[in-house]
Parts: structure tokens; sequence; C-alpha cells
């Protein structure tokens, strides 16, 4: 037991080794380095799951601004690529955090948001239905595991029946390394501004709001990671919506 507790001990002390999602891919394409995605100047987590800044940071760790005027178009039913990196200056092959210390073990998700514009200041009282989530598999290796091994890139494909028109695209990865402790899971996320061209007319469900979506205390978001060993992690949030 001491062992693990070590363990633990030591990768919760990693902690400036956060991230950023700064770099959107679609079909194949990057749109440019932070280019239409609200990102903050500072890597920090968020750890309060009751505050407004679960939605899309930028409270507590402050926007890089000017703030972006991009949306990004995407066709429904497309891929796209959420691309993370530990600061904002992008890949760095020299840094060991990049794009997040190994040890910040958790699920990786995203969600998205129907807005009048992609350009709102308002992202209150808006309706998320999540699109992916990759949390901890047969092998218990995590979503963060294969964030890490891909360089910081994680494929997600648009829903094909979607309604036209502007959304948030939320991409999130929380970090359970100090999950052990209540507020010690570290939450990690961006919005960008994107419009879906073509797509349907379903109503994507079930939706949830932010803050709301979470609860301290929910199997995936309070958890020793460590010991016992884990073999069974539900992601925290709603059900993937499909078409």
């Amino acid at each position: 037991m001491k062992s693990f507790a070590a363990l633990a001990l030591a990768l919760a002390g990693s902690a400036t080794a956060h991230t950023i999602f700064q770099e959107l891919w679609v079909s194949g394409v990057s749109q440019g380095h932070l280019k239409g995605i609200r990102v903050p100047d500072y890597d920090g987590p968020i750890t309060d799951v009751t505050s407004n800044d679960i939605i899309c940071n930028g409270g507590i760790n402050p926007y890089h601004t000017p703030l972006p005027t991009d949306i990004i178009d995407i066709t429904a039913g497309a891929t796209v690529t959420t691309e993370w990196h530990h600061t904002l200056s992008g890949a760095d092959s020299t840094d060991s955090d990049d794009p997040i210390s190994p040890g910040h073990l958790g699920p990786v998700m995203v969600y998205m948001a129907k807005v009048d514009s992609a350009l709102t200041s308002t992202v209150t009282g808006l309706k998320w239905f999540k699109i992916y989530e990759d949390g901890m598999d047969a092998n218990s290796k995590w979503g963060v595991d294969r964030l890490v091994a891909n360089e910081g890139k994680v494929d997600v494909k648009i829903p094909s029946c979607i309604p036209a028109g502007n959304y948030l695209l939320r991409a999130e990865l929380i970090a359970l390394h100090g999950a052990s402790s209540k507020a010690g899971a570290q939450f990690y996320m961006e919005c960008a501004q994107i419009n879906i061209k073509g797509g349907g007319s379903t109503s994507p469900s079930p939706t949830v709001a932010f803050p709301g979506a979470y609860s301290a205390t929910d199997p995936g978001v309070l958890i020793n990671i460590y010991y016992p060993v884990v073999t069974n992690y539900t992601v925290p949030g709603p059900k993937v919506f499909t078409c």
C-alpha cells in the first residue's frame, strides 16, 4: 500500500504539468494554432464543478486576448481532431510534460451546445450533449494515455444528424491523480467556435447543464485510481449521443 501512496504523492506533486486544447483539425486539415478556440493564457485546472469556470474556462484562468473571432466550418458527419499541449507555445518535443504529464491519468470527453452565435459571450444556460468519451479500457489504459501516445491529438466524429448552425464544441480532460480527495480531480476544458453545415433535424439527447453535469462525489470524479486497483471506471456526465 505504501508504494501506491508514494506513487500517488509523486504524481500529484507534478503540479504544473497541465494542458490546453489549442488547435482544431477538420477532416485532417489544421484550422490554425489558437484559431477559433477560447484559450486561457495559463494552463491550470478547474477543480470546482459548481463554478461557471467549468463551462469554457476563462474565469480563474483568464482568456488569452483578443478573443478569437473565427468560426470554424465543419460538415456534419466529419471527423475533427482536438489537439492539446502543455503551454500555448504548442508542441514541444523537449518538454516531457507535453501534451500533458503522463501521470495525469483520466478520461477525455467532447461536448457540443447549439448557440445563436458561436461568438456569444454568454455560455451559461446552454444545453450540452456529449459526442465523445474515452475512459479506461480493459487493459487499464486511459484516454489520457492514448492522447499522450498520439502527441496530444484526439479524433472525434461530429454527429451527422444534428441541425446546421453555430455551436460551441467543448473539449475536456479530467486528471484523476489527486482525485482521492474531494476537489482533487483536475478539469481542463476549452471551447471552440464552430459552424455545422449540412446535417439533419435530430435534437440531441440527453442534454446537461454546466455547471450541474457533474457532482464532486460522482464515482468518476471522487476516486482513488491507485489503490485498490481500478477495474471499472464510470466516465462522468451523460451518455454519448449517437444519431
